[in-house]
């Protein structure tokens, strides 16, 4: 039997602040979304760029940045696994997200 890879490679630029999470335990969670671009030519032969945002968490440990240094447009390089969540609202919809776990994030120092 082969073994299964969850993995995810992304780099792009922070859309927004972040939310920081202070956690009772005293770990850290941060939420953010990511946009990345993708290139692709048209039936009529024009080059169009789209934008795809993911929705990024993580938590606080070794492989990851001061929390504190990842802004609105910060560039960053992450590596983490997908993750699919169902819940039920307070209204009692069920609701689907998809986000990305952040396993380590790389903020690239400026030049």
């Amino acid at each position: 039997m082969e073994k299964s890879l969850n993995r995810v490679e992304l780099k792009g630029n922070v859309g927004q602040d972040p939310k920081i999470l202070n956690i009772e335990n005293g770990g850290t969670v941060i939420r953010f979304s990511l946009a990345t671009h993708e290139t692709y030519k048209t039936k009529e032969g024009e080059w169009k760029e789209e934008t795809i945002w993911h929705n990024i968490v993580a938590w606080s440990s070794k492989n990851m940045p001061d929390f504190s240094k990842i802004r609105k447009g910060t560039f960053i390089e992450l590596v983490g696994k997908i993750r699919y969540i169902k819940f039920r609202s307070s209204s009692g919809e069920e609701k689907n997200i998809t986000e990305i776990l952040a396993l380590k994030i790389i903020v690239p120092l400026a030049e």
